[in-house]
């Protein structure tokens, strides 16, 4: 019998499309800020003064991320500042032949290098690195000033669409956000003692990080101390007591059932009052008697965190620092400055993709290609270092390139210029913010027509930009294949399985501190290393989950390695929920009982860095109804599933 033929996995896994709501705001925010300018521009005479303004919008709808109003500001305005630059570099060495080759690759090594820093510094890279081949590659209007000027224009036309709402929504998204990872641990509770319970804990990781980025940050911006915040991370803070609880309750022994419904309607009645800023008494939870250790944990936790949701001024000392405070920018800012300069892994990614650019940019230059900017653009696109495999990025590209154009095709062969470019780049535009959620493919199917009705309305080749922009995205692909991806074979170990390693012998610390400390002792220093010890393990999943787009042997060994993953993650809740027991009344562990389990994961640790075979686990010396025989349960899973990868 013929095998049937199926697609592989790390091609499949980029094509299915992310499960994610329409943005209707973004949807048309991005239909208005890129099509008006093109009708002021109509309207003057000025279609091209038109276009530039479209391009400066189209970078500031793909950079607006954040929710968070103040932070907009910063998130959009910031990258557009970068991408003026890059223009403004770009148009000085056009048409200067090996001085713009030159220009555009070092160019690139800096926005490769300062992608490390973090996500605004990456979106600013790429637009550094963006703007600067068009103006290198295209004939813009001048004087030089001009066209970085029409960029900012753009970028300001979807600033100021985005703050309109500003002044009727003040703490809006900071409270929707909050409340969220409310309705997220309610989730958790509703999964407690089921199979969902480790999907949904991933999503409440996810849920937490997010939460904690966008108040920190807020924070570290604002001089002196806001109540408003002081009262968010308050509330933030007290969701954690309740999402270790749950961890406990979902270990509990199986006679005991699923929780009773009373706790997450409780949790997200809660997750009502945070959005709506309700102040005042809380009203009475009427949730059911204790039936354990866990259980008590778990009322008091939901308890507690009713009074604080409900509090109007929280102590701004007391619990908004629980997690640590954050630095200051200027200590943010030097700290960034040495990792950029010093640090091997962004050197690394800067070469890679000033060595794809240059490769790019001398290719076009020795043989005519027309429109060559368009194969340096593919290029920066697939080699953002902090986007994803090179591999599956670019494969997705060229898929995705493919189904832009097809939708470019009628638009560029059917509609004349003028006004009718009007509708058809509100409907476009529209594609954007739906599509880009869905995955790299489909924003890239809906960014390319809309990148060609610019580009067409700056040079006027209609219908034959199709076929050149197809030659070109292959040429950009081809090498970033060759020069970005395989001339630089990193180390599976070093790549993944190191950071592995790390996170297991953070596991092995996080252990030894849960259970050498006394009830009630040092609470808040075992409240940061555990958050920071989960944020940790969702990078490491992470980065599993791009290798698994990878084709073999780098998914293979991805997919091996995979369960590892996944054990650590449940030793972390097994330790959590074994604390929290202890916390309402079980035994306490011996300080021998917590050497054998800290000794295994360091052992763990160890074999996963160097590749040696496992030590001989020792005699369990546990007894069953030790406080911790679920926890070294887990651990004995997670070596027995580590003893046999390749």
């Amino acid at each position: 019998m013929a095998r049937e033929l199926t697609a592989p996995p790390w091609l499949t896994e980029g094509l299915r499309p992310r499960a994610a709501p329409i943005p209707w705001a973004a949807v048309v925010r991005a239909s208005v800020a890129l099509a008006a300018p093109l009708a002021v521009g109509t309207a003057t005479g000025r279609p091209g003064y038109g276009a530039l303004v479209s391009m400066g919008a189209l970078s500031g709808v793909i950079g607006d991320t954040a929710d968070a109003y103040r932070m907009r500001v910063f998130t959009i305005a910031v990258p557009q500042l970068f991408g003026a630059l890059g223009m403004l570099c770009g148009t000085l060495v056009f048409g200067t032949g090996w001085t713009a080759v030159a220009t555009v690759t070092a160019l690139a090594l800096v926005s490769g290098m300062i992608s490390s820093i973090g996500a605004v510094a990456s979106v600013s890279g790429l637009l550094l690195l963006l703007n600067a081949v068009v103006g290198a590659g295209l004939p813009l209007p001048s004087p030089w000033w001009l066209p970085p000027a029409l960029l900012l224009l753009g970028g300001l036309v979807v600033l100021a669409l985005t703050l309109l709402a500003w002044p009727l929504r003040v703490g809006v998204p900071e409270r929707a956000v909050v409340a969220g990872t409310y309705r997220s641990v309610a989730g958790l509770l509703e999964a407690a003692g089921t199979p969902e319970y480790d999907a949904r804990r991933r999503e409440l990781t996810q849920s937490l990080n997010h939460s904690y980025d966008l108040l920190l940050a807020r924070r570290a911006r604002r001089h002196g101390r806001s109540p408003t915040l002081a009262r968010l991370l308050a509330q933030l803070n007290a969701a954690v007591p309740v999402v270790e609880a749950t961890a406990a309750a979902h270990l509990r022994p199986p006679e005991y059932g699923p929780l009773p419904a009373e706790h997450p309607a409780a949790v997200r009645a809660l997750a009502d009052a945070v959005e709506q800023g309700r102040t005042g008494a809380p009203p009475p939870l009427d949730l059911p008697v204790p039936a354990g250790p866990s259980t008590r944990a778990l009322v008091q936790a939901i308890e507690h965190a009713a009074t604080v949701a409900y509090e109007a001024e929280p102590d701004p000392y007391a619990t908004a620092d629980r997690l640590g405070r954050p630095a200051a920018i200027e200590v943010r800012a030097r700290q960034a400055a040495r990792a950029l300069l010093l640090s091997g892994t962004s050197w690394r990614y800067g070469l890679r993709l000033a060595l794809c650019i240059g490769l790019a940019q001398v290719l076009v230059s020795a043989i005519a290609v027309p429109r060559s900017y368009w194969v340096a653009l593919t290029v920066t696109f697939v080699m953002k270092p902090d986007f994803g495999s090179v591999f599956s990025r670019a494969v997705l590209r060229a898929l995705g390139t493919a189904a832009g154009l097809l939708i470019a095709m009628p638009v560029l062969a059917e509609v004349p210029h003028g006004w009718w470019d009007v509708p058809v780049m509100a409907a476009l535009a529209t594609l954007i913010p739906a599509l880009s959620a869905k995955g790299y493919a489909f924003q890239t199917a809906a960014i390319t027509p809309v990148i060609l009705l610019l580009s067409d309305l700056l040079n006027h080749q209609g219908f034959h930009l199709v076929l050149p922009r197809l030659y070109d995205s292959l040429i950009g692909c081809g090498i970033s294949l060759l020069a970005g991806y395989l001339l630089w074979p990193e180390s599976w170990r070093t790549r993944i399985l190191d950071r592995l390693a790390d996170a297991v012998q953070d596991t092995a610390s996080y252990v030894s501190l849960a259970f050498t400390t006394a009830p009630g002792r040092d609470e808040p220093a075992r409240a940061r290393y555990r958050r920071r010890l989960y944020r940790d393990l969702s990078t490491v999943r992470s980065e599993f989950q791009r290798a698994l787009t990878e084709p073999p042997p780098v998914g293979a060994r991805a997919q091996a390695w995979w369960p590892v993953v996944i054990a650590v993650e449940r030793i972390v809740d097994a330790t959590t929920a074994t604390r929290v027991r202890i916390e309402h009344g079980a035994p306490v562990p011996t300080p021998a009982e917590v050497a054998v389990v800290t000794r295994e994961l360091a052992d763990l640790a160890e074999a996963l860095r160097t590749g040696e075979p496992l030590p001989q686990a020792a005699p369990d010396v546990l007894a069953p109804h030790c406080a911790l025989a679920r926890l070294h349960h887990e651990v004995h899973a997670a070596r027995a599933v580590a003893a046999p990868a390749p």
